[in-house]
C-alpha cells in the first residue's frame, strides 16, 4: 500500500514546499487550535490538580459548615459574598458537644492594617477560638496561642503569621510588643510557624484575634462567618455530619429533616473535592471545545487553498488524468496534501503548546503554588488525530472537485 502512496506522496510534498509561504499561511490556524489545546489540557490538569491538592491539605476529616441553605451540587450564597447571619457562637457550642467531634472552632473574617510605630502592613485579620490549632494544625514558633479565657473575656492579644511579623519587627523580638488594629492596641503573645498556602489561604499572611474580640472590637458583628469542625476520624465524617445537622435544626427551630429548610450548610472535604472536580472537568470541557475552534476556522483555511490549488493544476491534473492516473489517484493526492499541512501544523502545534505550558508552569510556580507541569501523551495524540481529521475532512471536497475535472477541459485550461 505505502509502494501505490509513494508517488502521490512526492507529489504532494513538492507542491507544499513550491509554495513555502503560503503553506505556512495555512498551517497558522491548525498551529494556533492544536497549541491553545495542548495548552488548556496542560493548564487545565495541572490547576486540576493544584486546587485538588489544597483541598486535601486540610485533612478528611475535616468538615465545614457555612451560613446559608445550598443544593448538593453548588455552594451556598454566602460564599459567593452574600453576608447571612444565622450562625452564631451559641452553635459552635453546641457542636462541640456532639458526638465524634474532635474539636470545633469558629471564624470572622476582615482585611485591616496592623501598625507598629512607624511599621504598617496590610494584612488579613482571622477571630476564631482557642481550639483553632486542633482544628486546622499549625505550630506556634515562638510564643503562644491565646487560651479559652481570653477568648471569651474581650482579652487585646494577638498572634502573628511569619510574614507579617517580618515585615513589622524583621529579625527583632516581636513577642511582647504591642500593635494598633483601627484604634485597639493589642499585645502580641506569639508568631505562627512558616505553613504556606493550603486551599489558598495563606496562612503566614494573617494575624489571629480571640473571636469575641474580633466580633466587638474590630468587626462589630454577632455572628459567625462559618466553623470548621475536626472529626474523630475519617470513617465518622457522614454520621458526624448527620448529627451535626440535627443540632443545628434543632436550634435554628427547623422542623423539616430533609434538609429542604435548612438555613446551614455542612459539608465534607471529600464533598468538596467531588464537587470541585465536576466543576473544574466540565470548565476544562468547555474551555478545550472554544480552542478547538481555531482547528475548524484552519481547517476551512485548507479548504479555500486546496481550492486555489486545484485551479492552478487544473493542467497538470488534466496532464495526469490523461496518462492514466484515476479518480482515486487524484483523490488521495490532494487529500494527502491536506493531511501533510494539518499534521505539520499539528506538530509546531504541539511544540509550542508544550513550551507555553512549561513556561506557564514555571512562573506559576514562582508565585508560591506547587502547580506540576502535566502533558500527557493521550492530549498529543488526540490533538494530532484531530489536526489529521480536520485536514481530511476539509481536504475532501477540493479532491474530489479535482478527480472530477475531464482531461480535455483541465488540458485547455487557461
Amino acid at each position: 500500500m505505502f509502494a501505490t502512496l509513494r508517488p502521490a506522496l512526492k507529489i504532494s510534498i513538492k507542491a507544499l514546499l513550491a509554495n513555502k509561504s503560503r503553506s505556512f499561511l495555512t498551517m497558522l490556524g491548525i498551529i494556533i487550535g492544536v497549541a491553545a489545546v495542548i495548552l488548556i489540557m496542560s493548564l487545565g490538569a495541572g490547576a486540576q490538580g493544584l486546587i485538588l491538592d489544597q483541598i486535601k491539605g486540610l485533612g478528611s476529616d475535616l468538615v465545614g459548615i457555612l451560613p446559608g441553605k445550598s443544593e448538593n451540587d453548588g455552594p451556598p450564597a454566602s460564599v459567593m459574598g452574600v453576608v447571612i447571619t444565622t450562625l452564631t457562637y451559641d452553635d459552635l457550642k453546641a457542636i462541640r458537644q456532639a458526638p465524634y467531634v474532635k474539636a470545633a472552632s469558629g471564624y470572622t473574617k476582615g482585611v485591616d492594617t496592623v501598625a507598629c510605630r512607624d511599621n504598617s502592613y496590610d494584612t488579613n485579620l482571622t477571630g476564631t477560638t482557642a481550639d483553632y490549632l486542633d482544628v486546622e494544625g499549625g505550630e506556634v514558633s515562638i510564643g503562644r496561642f491565646f487560651s479559652s479565657d481570653e477568648e471569651q473575656n474581650l482579652t487585646k492579644v494577638i498572634v502573628l503569621g511569619s510574614v507579617v511579623k517580618q515585615e513589622l519587627f524583621g529579625d527583632s523580638d516581636a513577642v511582647g510588643q504591642r500593635v494598633k488594629v483601627k484604634n485597639q492596641v493589642f499585645e502580641v503573645i506569639g508568631v505562627m510557624a512558616n505553613r504556606g498556602k493550603v486551599a489558598f489561604q495563606d496562612y503566614d499572611d494573617q494575624v489571629f484575634l480571640p473571636l469575641k474580640t474580633m466580633q466587638k472590637l474590630i468587626s462589630g458583628v454577632d455572628y459567625l462567618g462559618y466553623i470548621r469542625v475536626k472529626i474523630d476520624g475519617a470513617d465518622q465524617v457522614t454520621p458526624a455530619i448527620s448529627e451535626i445537622e440535627a443540632i443545628l435544626r434543632q436550634r435554628h427551630e427547623i422542623d423539616d429533616p430533609t434538609g429542604q429548610g435548612d438555613d446551614f450548610s455542612v459539608r465534607a472535604m471529600a464533598q468538596a473535592l467531588d464537587m470541585i472536580t465536576t466543576v473544574t472537568d466540565a470548565l476544562r470541557f468547555f474551555l478545550i471545545a472554544m480552542a478547538a475552534i481555531s482547528l475548524i476556522v484552519g481547517g476551512i483555511g485548507i479548504m479555500n487553498i486546496m481550492l486555489i490549488s486545484v485551479n492552478e493544476r487544473t493542467r497538470e491534473i488534466g496532464l495526469r488524468k490523461a496518462v492514466g492516473a484515476t479518480r482515486r489517484n487524484i483523490i488521495t493526492q490532494f487529500l494527502l496534501e491536506a493531511i501533510a499541512l494539518t499534521l505539520i501544523g499539528g506538530l509546531i502545534g504541539v511544540f509550542f503548546g508544550t513550551l507555553f505550558s512549561y513556561l506557564a508552569a514555571l512562573i506559576i510556580n514562582s508565585l508560591g503554588y506547587d502547580f506540576s507541569f502535566i502533558i500527557s501523551p493521550g492530549a498529543i495524540i488526540l490533538a494530532l488525530s484531530v489536526s489529521s481529521l480536520v485536514g481530511l475532512v476539509f481536504g475532501l471536497y477540493p479532491a474530489i472537485k479535482a478527480s472530477k475535472l475531464e482531461p480535455v477541459e483541465a488540458l485547455s485550461y487557461e
